[in-house]
């Protein structure tokens, strides 16, 4: 840890160091900070974890960069940060590191942790302290679960999907009759719902969202590949050709999807 922190700051030296670090602040690092978790999420789901600690080593890298130019500023320390943390999972576990008990369930656990940071923020409002910073569907379903706490909810996925229903057809309706503006609120607050069913469902939508991607890569490769057979490219085929390119990588997906299952269940597993 000492050696990363050295060559962070000899990166940040002002007469010896690399000019492209030192023209950085805590705006124009914050995206690679990003990006850094989503390669963190990334190597996770493929379960490449040949690929994990490198991922992971970029990350803590970030938080050593944050901490190097807050340093420079007179803000605060890496060992600051450190120490934070520290606290931070002390205070709100103590049935490992208090007096309370550690019997208890996962889901209550959450409970618990959600009403320390509550008492945390104090008079604070209920969205308060959603970081803006998160990816949108992340940030709306976290929105949604503050003011579900204070039961602002639905009480089922039917009037979820009865509301679903009503912003398809607001959106229908933005795109026939209104402007670009008005589509693109339409369809947010259509998203918007979305992302209350994922949570209503116990669905992580980004995760979902990243199986589809995945999904469509694969499929759409599959696609190329049979045509390059052919020789041919997309560009040399058309919609129809490739539709049925499509459900044929679709019906071999399940395929492989029915024969996975069947040998799992046959290795009694």
């Amino acid at each position: 840890m000492e050696k990363l922190r050295a060559i962070m700051a000899a990166l940040r030296h002002p007469v010896t160091g690399c000019p492209w670090d030192l023209e950085q602040s805590f705006a124009t690092i914050a995206p690679y900070t990003i990006e850094e978790a989503h390669e963190v999420a990334d190597a996770i789901e493929r379960q490449a974890w040949g690929e994990l600690p490198g991922e992971l080593g970029d990350l803590l890298f970030q938080s050593v960069f944050h901490a190097r130019m807050a340093e420079e500023a007179g803000l605060f320390t890496f060992d600051d940060v450190v120490e934070a943390i520290n606290a931070k999972m002390i205070a709100r576990h103590p049935h490992v590191f208090g007096s309370e008990s550690n019997q208890k369930s996962a889901e209550q656990q959450t409970k618990d942790w959600e009403a320390l940071k509550s008492a945390e923020r104090g008079q604070a409002r209920v969205l308060d302290g959603v970081a803006l910073g998160l990816p949108a569907l992340m940030r709306a379903v976290k929105l949604q679960k503050r003011a579900a706490r204070v039961g602002f909810d639905w009480p089922s996925t039917d009037e979820v999907m009865e509301k679903l229903r009503e912003e398809m057809a607001e959106l229908v309706e933005a795109r026939d009759t209104l402007g670009a503006a008005e589509v693109e609120e339409e369809f947010g607050d259509l998203l918007f719902v979305m992302a209350n069913l994922a949570r209503h469902m116990g669905v992580d939508p980004e995760a979902a969202l990243r199986g589809a991607n995945a999904k469509f890569t694969r499929r759409f490769n599959r696609i190329e590949d049979w045509l390059a057979e052919a020789g041919k490219k997309p560009s040399d085929s058309d919609l129809a050709e490739m539709d049925a390119l499509w459900n044929r990588a679709k019906a071999e997906d399940k395929a492989k999807k029915a024969a996975k299952s069947a040998s799992s269940e046959a290795s009694g597993d």
